[in-house]
């Protein structure tokens, strides 16, 4: 009789013990799945987000030099008429992630700083000049800086880097979505995000 219900007791505990495995397997399997469908979303969303813009400028330059004790001078003057165009991007495919699979959980650790590309095309109009005070290239190159900084000035008073940021915010929150649908939690700087409107907030 003892050893019919030793035998029973080992048949339920083998029973249970295979079930126990065999749900442990599985739930590792679909982790596993879930991590891998995660990392795959993410990667896809790694996509250059930028924003255009264009911008036009006439700028008049001058140059004025003396010689034989300031009896003579030499000038030289050109018109410049630039068409800019620029953009600011995001370079996603450099935002860090780590995917912790024991908690869950997707950590975004560092989004990428915006990328400002600024391509002009300049021209030159009614330039004259003195045989002693000619164009050389450190003029043109004066030029160019000129007119990179003030390019570069309307970019940061134009609404291009707030447009952005908020293609940026859109490609982040369907992270977020992707993640609160399948039951897993996203991070950033160990800060939970519970809505995809928090992204808007976040200083980046």
């Amino acid at each position: 009789m003892k050893k019919i219900l030793l035998g029973a007791l080992l048949v339920i505990l083998a029973f249970f013990g295979y079930h126990y495995f065999e749900n442990q397997r599985t739930e590792r399997e679909n982790l596993e799945e879930s991590s891998l469908l995660i990392q795959e979303q993410i990667r896809n969303v790694g996509k250059l987000v930028v924003t255009e813009g264009s911008f036009s400028q006439v700028y008049s330059y001058k140059d004025s030099r003396k010689f034989y004790l300031d009896v003579l001078s030499a000038r030289k003057k050109a018109l410049i008429v630039v068409n800019a165009e620029v953009s600011v991007a995001y370079d996603l495919s450099k935002l860090e992630i780590k995917v912790d699979e024991k908690n869950k959980t997707v950590n975004i650790l560092n989004i990428p700083e915006e990328e400002i590309t600024i391509n002009p095309d300049i021209k030159y109009y009614d330039v004259t000049q003195d045989y002693l005070n000619q164009f050389d290239a450190s003029d043109y190159n004066t030029i160019r800086e000129r007119i990179n900084k003030s390019l570069q000035k309307k970019v940061d008073n134009s609404n291009l880097k707030s447009n952005a940021k908020n293609r940026l915010v859109s490609e982040l929150q369907k992270i977020y979505i992707l993640t609160n649908s399948m039951g897993w939690t996203l991070t950033y700087n160990e800060i939970l995000i519970e809505d995809s409107e928090e992204f808007g907030e976040i200083k980046m």
